[in-house]
């Protein structure tokens, strides 16, 4: 058993020294977040993006990080801003990744921030952007949970605002969910998320 524990130690150890410096450097910026330190993690993938500028995925984590920055938020100086970068950054992923359906998502949720904060002047300037951003993921991507999972929530509201049936909606939501079992990301730090976000908006739906 020691015997099989030292050659254990030594793979991990190798495994560990054949990560690339973007590897390590994804690794910690993650591992901040996950200790909710949001600015250090923040700063970590802006440091990685400098480093690694045909990477996209540190773009977009900044842009995901700043995008969600703007929910508890009130203040519309700091929204503005949060936004801005967020764009920023997810215009810098998209410009090194085409037909992405993932940004694509992140594009619309950046959007969606902007209808949430002040539907009255964005409303109609992003809602049909919206939906188009969902239905041309949904095409390059319609087995990827977080995609199935940001339209049906779209629309689910959409259809709470005009006082439609939101029961096919939920269906995509469970539809996510399933897909969430089965999604395996290309790396694992490729976006994963939204699995408890989709048993949260299911759960909505049954009340």
């Amino acid at each position: 058993m020691k015997h099989l524990i030292i050659i254990a130690i030594v793979l991990v150890s190798a495994a560990t020294s054949a990560q690339t410096n973007f590897e390590k450097g994804m690794q910690k910026a993650f591992a901040l977040w996950g200790e909710n330190k949001w600015t250090e993690a923040e700063q970590m993938f802006e440091r990685i993006a400098a480093a690694e500028p045909n990477e996209w995925l540190p773009n977009y984590y900044i842009a995901q990080m700043n995008s969600l920055k703007t929910w508890p938020e009130k203040d519309p100086q700091k929204v503005k801003a949060q936004l801005d970068k967020a764009q920023e950054y997810l215009n810098t992923a998209m410009g090194l990744q085409k037909d992405n359906a993932d940004l694509l998502v992140m594009q619309a949720q950046i959007y969606t921030n902007w209808v949430a904060f002040d539907g009255m002047t964005y409303g109609m300037k992003y809602s049909a952007k919206i939906n188009e951003l969902y239905n041309q993921a949904y095409k390059l991507s319609s087995e990827n949970p977080m995609v199935v999972l940001g339209r049906a929530e779209w629309n689910m509201g959409s259809a709470k605002y005009f006082g439609k049936d939101t029961k096919p909606y939920c269906e995509e939501v469970e539809k996510s969910i399933e897909l969430f079992a089965n999604f395996k990301p290309e790396t694992p730090f490729h976006p994963n998320w939204g699995k408890e976000r989709a048993a949260e908006v299911l759960a909505s739906c049954k009340e």
